[in-house]
């Protein structure tokens, strides 16, 4: 019974999204201000059919190479392929054929206008990243399964396809964007689609997801209708779901980047509003003791990662190398000083640091060595310190 309500949500959200390919459907997206820089040169067709809730382009950067999830008729594919430039490539992964022949018809123009080309459209599942479904497709017009000899077949090629020509490979990808198409997956298959995210971002890459979240969890009734699913309702992830879903598959630096204030839709009771969240990837790795601290500069009076490190205003904190290193970067260093020792620790002779023991400080000795007695009494200049 679980599975028959599957595909029908499936097939809903095919056909809806086929039919809206052709013809602008305005209950399907949220209003969202793009920049209009970026828009002169996509066709208007392509314009008219997106149906997004957010603008994950905004957190994209010269020279990076880009996915895009569920990109539908290309509008945030041809954006981003302007602002990573001729240096950087964009992907864009869609199941909807429509979808997918709007933006490849529009691809030739884009980058006519724009002067390179660096865009590429592949048919896929968003929960499965490893598998190009347009060559299946290609293989199964080829060779059609009439026996059981023939399904063999197909099945030592798909798993072929998957272990030596994958769609989206490991550690390829800078940054992930989406725009109001994680809702629409099938509940059983989200927790596979968070790790497929994870799989393919390089370490320290990133995701920029807008999506339709809801403040109270969606009772089953709503989720059994195919009109509000395939409309971005009933499979929106509640607000606190969605953010532990990066959590739990390994993200860090996870940032609430946008919250619409009024809902996008109320149905019996319940928002539905539109959020866009960053969150990257790269804990990766042991944890060794470089003698490095860090000052948490405020406002707040204590704060804690998530990791369970605690930092308590203006106090060196001891903190191990990996995590230094990440908080020397975006979004954290904007919140922190760093300390590093007199004499720099040489790999070999640094010992492991307990990551997990909560608050632990540095005493100054630590990180300018025991011997150290220096006495230096500097006059200040004219126009110097005074």
């Amino acid at each position: 019974m679980a599975e028959v309500m599957q595909e029908s949500m499936k097939s809903a959200v095919i056909e809806r999204y086929s039919t809206a390919a052709g013809q602008r459907e305005d209950l399907l997206c949220c209003p969202v201000d793009y920049d209009p820089r970026y828009l002169e040169i996509i066709p208007q067709e392509v314009i008219e059919r997106d149906y997004g809730c957010g603008d994950p382009s905004k957190y994209v950067n010269k020279g990076e190479t880009v996915l895009d999830l569920g990109s539908g008729g290309g509008k945030i594919c041809f954006i981003a392929s302007q602002v990573v430039g001729a240096e950087g490539r964009v992907i864009g992964i869609d199941m909807n054929d429509d979808m997918l022949a709007l933006a490849r018809n529009s691809k030739a123009a884009v980058a006519e206008k724009a002067g390179f080309d660096n865009v590429t459209f592949f048919k896929g599942k968003i929960e499965d990243l490893a598998l190009d479904r347009g060559k299946l497709e290609e293989y199964l017009e080829k060779y059609p399964i009439k026996n059981g000899q023939d399904l063999q077949r197909f099945e030592n090629y798909t798993s072929e396809l998957r272990a030596s020509s994958p769609m989206i490979k490991d550690n390829s990808i800078d940054v992930i964007v989406s725009n109001c198409v994680l809702n629409l997956v099938d509940e059983v298959d989200k927790p596979a689609m968070f790790k497929e995210l994870y799989r393919v971002l390089k370490k320290g890459g990133r995701v920029a997801i807008s999506d339709i979240i809801s403040d109270e969890e969606v009772p089953v009734e709503m989720k059994k209708d195919p009109n509000l699913w395939s409309g971005c309702i009933s499979g929106a992830f509640q607000e606190q779901q969605f953010i532990k879903m990066f959590e739990d598959n390994g993200f860090y630096a996870i940032t609430l980047e946008k919250r619409d204030e009024k809902p996008w839709q109320v149905v019996n009771g319940i928002e539905f509003r539109s959020v866009t969240v960053v969150a990257y990837k790269g804990k990766e790795g042991d944890c060794w003791d470089h003698k490095e601290a860090l000052v948490y500069k405020g406002p707040f009076k204590e704060v804690t990662d998530d990791d369970g490190h605690t930092f308590r205003r203006g106090e060196r904190t001891a903190v191990c190398r990996k995590t230094f290193e990440i908080f020397q970067q975006p979004v954290y260093n904007d919140f922190f000083y760093g300390i590093e020792p007199l004499e720099a620790v040489k790999p070999g002779d640094a010992l492991a640091f307990p990551c997990n023991a909560g608050r632990l400080t540095r005493s100054p000795k630590e990180t300018k060595g025991e011997d150290y007695s220096i006495t230096e009494m500097n006059a200040c200049g004219p126009g110097d310190c005074c």
